[in-house]
């Protein structure tokens, strides 16, 4: 399966929604039909490393923990979220893809693109402790507190045992009534889980019972031409969430911003 790999190009800003939706195969679906869509407003704007191939992100105690991919490049880091400076770091081998990461108790598990292989390090000090495997590909992942919940950029989220890794079953995601592929980045969220639709603007809001995609926000234009001026930004992917101050955060590969946005009342459906 073909993936970006943060690659120079201005994906966000540079080609059309309708070109965008085309190259992932049935994400036009999100666009039409029932699907309640969001607005958003920009609460807080924080700096974040243009450097970064942001794969995976994940908020706790003030901090965040960042998974970033390429060979040779991929690292694990804690990163102070007023600053973005990065706190501690650990690097990947060169032949691993670092992909999604989530927190599991005082774990933090960290996917690879193609390697099938996890990675589980302790949170306190990002030391590894262990691995496990899989046979799809590794793209996102997330925990709802029971579970942890995995993207292989399909339409089908594998649902595994967070002790274990073994697969307990899947998600089939639908966005009106077609399966939605590209599920990238994870994030669990009251109840629901948000999902960044690769290669677009898209997070969509899927019920973990049913599948189906329940709302949709289009983060288009959220980075201006001045964001990326002399920066080669990527496309948009990163979601955590603040659950004690109820905070939503966005980001994007080689993005030099990651956005506190606050949801707001649906404004319609297509």
């Amino acid at each position: 399966m073909i993936k970006k790999t943060c690659s120079p190009r201005f994906i966000l800003l540079a080609l059309p929604a309708v070109l965008l939706f085309a190259a992932q195969g049935s994400s036009q679906f999100i666009e039409a039909g029932a699907i309640p869509l969001f607005g958003y407003q920009i609460v807080n704007v924080y700096p974040h490393s243009s450097l970064s191939c942001t794969q995976g992100l994940v908020y706790d105690e003030g901090v965040l923990y960042e998974g970033t991919g390429l060979y040779g490049r991929s690292t694990l880091r804690r990163v102070d979220l007023e600053t973005g400076r990065v706190l501690q770091q650990t690097n990947l081998k060169s032949t691993l893809f670092g992909e999604g990461v989530a927190l599991w108790k005082d774990r933090i598990i960290q996917l690879t693109w193609q390697s099938g292989l996890g990675l589980v390090y302790g949170k306190e000090n990002l030391t590894g402790i262990g691995n496990f495997s899989y046979q799809t590909e590794g793209w996102g992942i997330t925990s709802d507190g029971k579970r942890l919940i995995m993207s292989d950029g399909t339409d089908i989220l594998h649902i595994l045992d967070p002790e274990s890794f073994a697969e307990k079953g899947h998600i089939k995601v639908t966005a009106n009534g077609t399966p939605l592929k590209g599920l990238n980045e994870l994030e669990y969220i009251k109840g629901q889980i948000y999902a960044n639709v690769w290669p677009t603007n898209w997070i969509v809001i899927i019920s973990p019972e049913s599948g189906e995609v329940k709302g949709k926000i289009n983060l288009q234009g959220i980075l201006q031409e001045n964001d990326i001026q002399g920066s080669n930004v990527d496309v948009l992917n990163g979601i955590a969430y603040d659950a004690k101050e109820d905070r939503l955060f966005v980001t994007g590969k080689l993005w030099p911003k990651l956005f506190e946005i606050k949801l707001m009342p649906e404004v319609g459906s297509d």
